[in-house]
């Protein structure tokens, strides 16, 4: 049993450093994703001599599923509470005829944009959006108004 519990726990740690490593690698320096990757494979070559240990192999092709299952989720879960909200710039085209009833929807919602009237048949908005739930909204209202539309992020200066 203790074997077991070991076992479960080394998956688990491993599952999150290997995720987390995952990560670093993309989004970090080149430092960090070093450091993070020699840990990384350190810890996985533990990990690889204890699946030579006495657990039947179901006991360890169930642990290992189960702790990639929950472990990435977890650290995925983890990652997106802690990414920032970026200021996004939808961009979009409307029919002429729409632009004043978009216009009062965007208000109403208190969505910042500005608009350009008849470029040709149609208007021109830039419409911006602080967080992820305003940007659902947005897709949703122009989604209702059928407009094409795209999105740019804000880079950091």
């Amino acid at each position: 049993m203790k074997l077991l519990i070991l076992f479960i726990v080394l998956n688990i740690v491993n599952v999150v450093v290997q995720t987390f490593k995952s990560l670093a690698t993309v989004k970090c320096g080149k430092g960090v994703a070093s450091i993070v990757n020699a840990v990384a494979f350190g810890i996985y070559t533990v990990v690889l001599v204890y699946m030579n240990c006495d657990l039947t192999l179901w006991q360890k092709v169930i642990v290992v599923a189960l702790t990639n299952l929950v472990g990435v989720y977890i650290v995925k879960l983890i990652e997106e509470k802690m990414r920032k909200d970026k200021l996004w710039k939808i961009e979009c085209t409307c029919r002429s005829g729409r632009t004043q009833d978009l216009h009062e929807t965007l208000e109403n919602c208190g969505i910042s944009h500005n608009y350009i009237e008849n470029v040709g048949q149609n208007s021109i908005f830039n419409i911006y959006s602080n967080t992820q739930k305003e940007s659902q909204n947005i897709k949703d209202i122009l989604k209702f108004y059928g407009v094409k539309y795209f999105v740019s992020e804000s880079k950091i200066l």
